[in-house]
């Protein structure tokens, strides 16, 4: 591997930089802070990126087309790394695998919500969001905090492993996706004979795999999942269109009315101190929220996420003005977030 792409990307990350952004005949670029900041002037020569793909995933470049791996970099650690091709030039997103794990409180999640949802003996939870917005910090934190307080056997699937666990109260068996186990479904199905209490499915790719998920949760386990989707509705919506697209029957909404435990959606914006800050929607599964699953009635649901306050249930919107009124969010960066502006204008102006 080039020794000057090496240390550069070193000192991206002792630098805390959150990604780094590699691009064929292509400044480097890092994410700091949320913010997207090119790292260094000079292009980075094809030769440096064929070798920096060779001594990642010990292959060349024309024999795949796209490589999602974890790697070692000397004096810095595991990393993870996504190399790809983009309009024929070579790519890598690289994001560091951590050991230290934040906890739920500096994360800024409601702590205590998802702390009751943890301690939960079996149901389903799901977080979502896009690409970056800190879905696998958040579970990570969540079974850190079940590391510390509960005895439990924990067993991951990932696609790669993003956080390092050691054993304390609970006991850890971490799988990493084509190391460990060929697929999701495969490793799922695999996870359930290893006598686990919570499993952890890193992302929902497949149709197969929520049906397995959601009969783990009904059989006595906490299962935890994460899917790519804009809002807790959105994920409930997708995530009951892969149950029935897998061949399952409406019986299955009914199952899944049941042991749903919660949904968190959430998304990261600048904080105004310096930062990144999450911005959530959520609700916990309970009484009425079952039967309007079950049956279907997502306008209901969304009714109830709007104007329902309390520390079970809150929307993007008033999340959004509530980090805008305490100066933890620009104004103007809270508004452009909200999936209808109108919606956060009329909000801070205290109409309902």
């Amino acid at each position: 591997m080039d020794d000057a792409l090496a240390q550069l990307i070193r000192d991206a990350f002792a630098d805390n930089a959150s990604d780094v952004f590699l691009l064929e005949d292509d400044p480097p670029r890092i994410r700091k802070s949320g913010q997207l900041v090119t790292l260094h002037p000079a292009p980075i020569p094809k030769a440096a990126m064929e070798r920096f793909w060779t001594d990642c995933c010990h292959t060349q470049p024309a024999e795949h087309h796209e490589a999602d791996i974890s790697w070692q970099l000397p004096g810095t650690g595991r990393l993870r790394v996504n190399l790809y091709h983009t309009l024929g030039r070579l790519a890598a997103a690289l994001r560091p695998i951590q050991s230290t794990i934040p906890t739920l409180e500096e994360l800024g999640m409601p702590a205590p919500l998802l702390q009751s949802w943890m301690r939960r003996r079996g149901g389903l939870i799901l977080i979502s969001g896009a690409t970056g917005a800190g879905k696998s910090t958040t579970v990570a934190s969540c079974l850190n905090w079940v590391n510390h307080h509960l005895d439990r056997h924990i067993v991951t699937l990932e696609d790669p492993i993003e956080y390092l666990f050691e054993n304390e109260l609970s006991y850890f068996s971490q799988r990493e996706i084509r190391h460990d186990s060929e697929n999701f479904a495969t490793g799922l199905h695999s996870a359930l004979r290893q006598n686990p209490d919570i499993i952890f499915i890193g992302e929902v790719r497949d149709k197969d795999t929520p049906v397995t998920a959601l009969r783990a949760a009904e059989t006595g386990h906490l299962v935890i999942s994460t899917l790519h989707s804009a809002s807790a509705i959105e994920t409930l919506e997708r995530f009951s269109s892969m149950l029935t697209s897998g061949g399952e029957s409406a019986a299955a909404l009914g199952v899944l009315s049941n042991q749903l435990i919660g949904i968190v959606s959430q998304q990261l914006l600048p904080r105004t101190t310096g930062g990144v800050i999450p911005i959530l929607d959520y609700f916990q599964n309970e009484a009425a929220t079952r039967r309007w699953i079950l049956e279907n009635r997502i306008a209901d649901l969304q009714d109830h996420i709007d104007r329902t306050p309390g520390e079970t249930c809150c929307s993007r919107v008033n999340y959004l003005v509530a980090a805008a009124r305490q100066n933890l969010v620009d104004p103007e960066v809270a508004r452009s977030a909200c999936p209808r502006p109108q919606d956060f204008d009329r909000a801070m102006r205290g109409i309902s």
